[in-house]
C-alpha cells in the first residue's frame, strides 16, 4: 500500500477551474494505477478518473469527459486532476486512490487518501 495526501480543493464559481494534487509515499509509485473518486452528500462514492501504471492510459466517468484531465508525474510521486468548466453538481469530497498494477476499469483501490472538499457555487 501507499500513503496518499490530497490537496487543492476549495470553493469556485461555476465555469471555473481547480487542480487537485495527490502526493504518494513509497518508491513504487510508478507501478500503481492511480484514480480519483468523489462522494457528494447523501450519495455513494463514485469513480471519476483513472490513469494506468503502464502506458498511462486514462479513463473517465462520462459526466466529466472533456472537462477533467488526470495526469501523473512519476518523478514527483504525484497524480493530478485538472478540473475545468466546473458545475455545481461536481461538488463533492474528492478522494485519491491507488491499486497496484491494476487494469480494472474502474480500479478497485486498496489505498485511499483522506479526501479534499470541492464546492462549486452557481
Amino acid at each position: 500500500q501507499v500513503q496518499l495526501v490530497e490537496s487543492g480543493g476549495g470553493l469556485v464559481q461555476a465555469g471555473g477551474s481547480l487542480r487537485l494534487s495527490c502526493a504518494a509515499s513509497g518508491r513504487t509509485f510508478s507501478s500503481y494505477t492511480m484514480a480519483w473518486f468523489r462522494q457528494a452528500p447523501g450519495r455513494e462514492r463514485e469513480f471519476v478518473a483513472s490513469i494506468w501504471w503502464a502506458a498511462s492510459r486514462t479513463y473517465y466517468e462520462d459526466s466529466v469527459k472533456g472537462r477533467f484531465t488526470i495526469s501523473r508525474d512519476n518523478a514527483k510521486n504525484t497524480v493530478y486532476l485538472q478540473m475545468d468548466s466546473l458545475k455545481p453538481e461536481d461538488t463533492a469530497v474528492y478522494y485519491c486512490a491507488a491499486q497496484y498494477q491494476s487494469t480494472l476499469r474502474p480500479p478497485a483501490p486498496d489505498s485511499w487518501g483522506q479526501g479534499t472538499q470541492v464546492t462549486v457555487s452557481s
